[in-house]
């Protein structure tokens, strides 16, 4: 006879969904995807590589928050606390400066408070940099891995470029560069936002997402180009009919924003003055301001060659080619069930 004992403990109820959230299918869709990756790198000769997870630096970025965590072991390893970082970059720059060449990671980044149906707090990023490459040429390579990936599920797309301020131009009738914040206001038509604390760049974020990311066409990639300057994070500028633009392009397929690129900046000097400019930000906003890498602004002391570089999100590509909305249907577990 079988005794069968009252549990002295609490029930997690939510325990009884122990299961992926991702079916079986896609979890091997997401093993092919990896390996086109892998075969697509290897034919052109840029090298796979691997950087920490922790850092003692994090990122400045005013719209991004990073986790942090602290190390209890013995304090001759460095600064106790650590950052999980939101994306490679810095490392990966640190191996171009010292000489690496054309480089990659596919790998897990880590982002604070961004948990919903498009995203998860961890999650998985190919990043990828060009030496001798500007950003109109990665362009070209992104869209060509694009194009063997969604052969995996039988998808074909066309490429588009457009600049930012053309499709403004274009689609909205204003000119993104000179408009006035009430301009770009108004041209939200009947979306009501509250308006406290927000600026131009604000504004302009606000109609890519409500009025122009949710009317591109499902099977275009969109490729769009020369950023505004208040807009540069860690791209070159350059001057073009008039207005200083930032050499950086975002890549969408439909209305998912799928990838970030820049031409990359190499100056130490205009780069700290960056991070120091993201810190007064931050503090206006009442956030914390992460440590800056100076590991990082070393190597661009040192030289970083010309190159372009891209992150492109995975979860997010897994997205478009299943055709689902839900991030959590491409994660063997999400957020909720981890």
């Amino acid at each position: 006879m079988q005794i069968t004992r009252a549990s002295t403990f609490p029930v997690d109820e939510s325990a009884s969904t122990w299961q992926p959230t991702a079916t079986l299918q896609t979890l091997h869709l997401r093993a092919r995807l990896n390996a086109v990756f892998r075969a697509f790198f290897a034919a052109r000769g840029v090298l796979e590589v691997e950087t920490p997870i922790l850092s003692r630096a994090g990122n400045t970025d005013p719209n991004i928050a990073s986790f942090s965590l602290r190390f209890g072991g013995h304090v001759d390893a460095g600064p106790a606390r650590r950052w999980l970082r939101t994306s490679p970059e810095f490392p990966l720059k640190r191996l171009l400066a010292a000489g690496v060449g054309d480089c990659y990671e596919l790998g897990r980044v880590f982002r604070d408070g961004e948990a919903g149906g498009r995203h998860n707090p961890e999650f998985t990023m190919l990043e990828w940099y060009r030496v001798g490459w500007d950003h109109q040429r990665l362009i070209d390579e992104c869209a060509a891995l694009l194009e063997q990936a969604l052969a995996l599920v039988g998808r074909q797309v066309r490429l588009q470029r457009m600049a930012y301020r053309d499709l403004y131009r274009q689609r909205l009738q204003l000119d993104p560069m000179r408009a006035s914040e009430e301009e770009l206001r108004n041209a939200l038509g009947d979306v009501r936002i509250d308006p406290e604390g927000l600026g131009r760049d604000d504004w302009l974020d606000l109609l890519m997402t409500h009025r122009l990311q949710p009317c591109f066409p499902p099977d275009e990639l969109l490729a769009i180009h020369d950023y505004p300057s208040s807009q540069c994070a860690l791209a070159r500028l350059r001057e073009s009919d008039g207005v200083m633009v930032a050499e950086r392009f975002e890549l969408y397929l439909g209305p998912l924003e799928l990838a970030n690129g820049y031409h990359e900046l190499a100056d130490a000097d205009e780069q700290r003055t960056r991070f120091l400019r993201d810190g007064q930000v931050r503090a206006g906003r009442g956030a914390e301001s992460p440590p800056l890498d100076e590991f990082l602004l070393s190597a661009l002391a040192h030289g970083l060659p010309d190159c372009a570089g891209v992150a492109l999100g995975v979860d997010r590509l897994l997205m478009a080619m299943l055709g689902t909305s839900r991030i959590a249907d491409v994660l063997a577990f999400d957020f909720a069930h981890a």
